[in-house]
């Protein structure tokens, strides 16, 4: 991986940067039987009203159709190119079953072109290959990990993402999550072996406002730069700090609340909840 810097020629190049996409990518134009359009919302709902702030604007840009259940079992699948998305962090590969089948993948740290990939529970624990959880061997690096069986991928499908494999018991396995989460979920739910490729993504440098804007991010004002009719941290003589703890525009508390519902279903299956206040920790090995 590796950071491409410009010369200074304007405050924007001095200031930004760019993943060096010639070393990393071999092909840069998409597979076009994979790809579909999608229709942008702009953070606005049916009546045009706005339900996701500093949302709008930005490229145009293709859906790539990726394959997050990896069902096609038994089949060996020869790596054809490494290509970027638009839609996502990491980086995407294209494979080709021995039918002809072709497909899009989260691309693996480390994978090539010509490797081969396999899926189903007889494949080996290889980098790439997608198989359940109960036939990996425990402590391994996986990701893209189904919450229910059949249902593809949710967790840890960015550019960088680990969890790791800890023990088993039954019905059940244990995954640590990025966030230093632990929880179980069902054994013969799906993974991808080892992390996700482009780990260098998170060291890149936007540099200037106008490419927030082509990304489709629209401009955020602070709260404590508006007027009290506007935001509960606004007003005050000069440069206020607001005066109180900070919170949203409706008043809930920004720091240390809980997000998440006690009565969810699946809160049973946390074992070890999220640090708050860290950001992408590194997976602890759990013993057996």
């Amino acid at each position: 991986m590796a950071i491409k810097y410009y010369n200074p020629t304007s405050p924007g190049r001095r200031a930004g940067s760019v993943v060096d996409y010639k070393a990393e990518l071999t092909k840069f134009t998409p597979e076009k039987s994979l790809l579909t359009p999608q229709t942008r919302a702009n953070g606005r709902n049916h009546h045009g009203v706005i339900t996701a702030k500093h949302r709008g604007g930005g490229n145009k840009k293709m859906y790539r159709i990726i394959d997050f259940k990896r069902l096609k079992d038994n089949v060996p699948a020869k790596v054809e190119s490494i290509e970027y998305d638009p839609n996502r962090s990491c980086f995407i590969a294209l494979i080709k079953y021995e039918d002809g089948t072709k497909s899009y993948i989260l691309a693996p740290k480390g994978i090539q072109v010509g490797m081969t990939v396999r899926s189903g529970p007889t494949a080996p624990p290889d980098l790439g290959n997608c198989m359940p959880l109960v036939n990996i061997p425990a402590g391994l690096e996986i990701h893209n990990i189904e919450m229910n069986a059949g249902q593809g991928g949710k967790l840890v499908r960015s550019a960088g993402g680990v969890a790791r494999l800890g023990a088993k018991e039954g019905e059940w396995s244990v995954i640590i999550l990025p966030s230093g989460e632990m929880r179980r979920v069902r054994s013969e739910c799906r993974a991808t072996i080892r992390q996700i490729g482009n780990l260098d993504w998170i060291n890149v440098s936007i540099g200037k406002a106008g490419r927030s804007r082509h990304m489709g991010i629209r401009p955020h004002t602070r709260a404590k730069a508006m007027n009290p009719i506007d935001h509960p941290m606004g007003g005050g003589e000069g440069r206020a700090n607001g005066g109180r703890h900070p919170c949203s525009k409706t008043g809930v508390l920004a720091k240390g609340g809980i997000t998440r519902s006690p009565r969810k279903n699946s809160e049973k299956l946390i074992l070890r909840r999220r640090k708050f206040g860290t950001h992408q920790q590194r997976p602890q090995t759990v013993n057996n």
